[in-house]
């Protein structure tokens, strides 16, 4: 599985700890940056960049080939994870989720098919991170109908500005 990654400054360490363990375990990991320390740096371009990679991916898959697999999924890093997230969810097509420990990220791919999990760099030691991140990329969309009705009706909203009850 492809998984795009980006943080800003105060997310580099857990980045870079992740981008190694990642490819370790045979992920193929492309790193959106920052490439160098800069603690003025934005995370808006960076995270948006791994985003939209993200959905791009998604755009290309097929869902009759593999209904229960995603192409790639997408970490966003920062000090709290939350701008970074409400970033990502800017990009058509993506539903990236704030995971704060390992039962909110499986939630957020079994509940609501999240593609982006956004995490807080300053919020978790590697190893916390890590195991976030690995809960995320591991869990499986449950397909529940209630569930698929849900992102229809953010989907439907997302294409036409038209709030369904």
């Amino acid at each position: 599985m492809r998984v795009h990654i980006a943080t800003d400054h105060a997310g580099m360490e857990v980045s870079a700890h992740l981008v190694q363990q990642l490819t370790a375990q045979g992920y193929e990991v492309i790193d959106h940056g920052p490439r160098e320390y800069d603690a003025q740096d934005d995370y808006p371009g960076f995270c948006l960049r791994a985003a939209e990679a993200v959905a791009e991916d998604w755009r290309h898959h097929d869902d009759a080939a593999a209904p229960d697999s995603a192409p790639a999924l997408g970490i966003v890093l920062g000090g709290s994870g939350n701008g970074e997230q409400i970033a990502a969810n800017k990009v058509t097509g993506i539903r990236a989720a704030l995971a704060w420990n390992r039962e909110t990220a499986r939630l957020a791919r079994e509940h609501n098919n999240a593609n982006v999990v956004g995490i807080g760099g300053r919020q978790h030691s590697l190893d916390e991170a890590a195991g976030i991140v690995e809960e995320f990329l591991t869990a499986s969309w449950s397909g529940d109908e209630r569930h698929c009705r849900r992102i229809g009706k953010i989907r439907h909203y997302e294409t036409t500005g038209e709030i369904l009850d």
